[in-house]
């Protein structure tokens, strides 16, 4: 099995598609890397050869930023964006959408579920004067 910047690519996909399991890395730098490398993009996960393997994982060590690094400078980016105050900082602190979506009937996938807002009304015993 293959294993690239800690993660375990999937033994049946093609190399092509089994590099995009990585964090940070598309379809499309995925094609760039392998071309790079010189591996076709139609071989097998488990068909690669070791020295394949390590050719890949040199040249996403030396161009990309993947998984932990670049996972962990979003989050500092976002981190600077609430810090400074700034209105998509505040979007992303009460994680609502930050791009200009709407939210008045849309953006549940950001907002969770639905929180139904009911009328709770007084049962007639509270509701009746005490002299009665």
């Amino acid at each position: 099995m293959a294993r690239i910047s800690g993660i375990d690519l999937p033994k049946e996909k093609r190399i092509e598609v089994a590099l995009t399991y990585i964090y940070g890395i598309g379809l499309h730098s995925s094609q760039k890397i392998l071309k790079a490398a010189g591996v076709s993009p139609d071989i097998r996960a488990k068909d690669l050869k070791e020295e394949d393997v390590s050719k890949i994982a040199a040249i996403i060590q030396k161009e990309y930023k993947v998984e932990g690094d670049l996972r962990r400078d979003n989050s500092q980016n976002i981190k600077r964006l609430i810090d400074i105050g700034s209105y998509r900082g505040f979007r992303h602190r009460r994680s609502l959408p930050v791009r200009g979506q709407r939210t008045k009937s849309n953006a549940r996938t950001r907002k969770g579920p639905r929180k139904t807002v009911g009328v709770t009304r007084k049962s007639k015993t509270q509701g009746a004067p005490a002299g009665e």
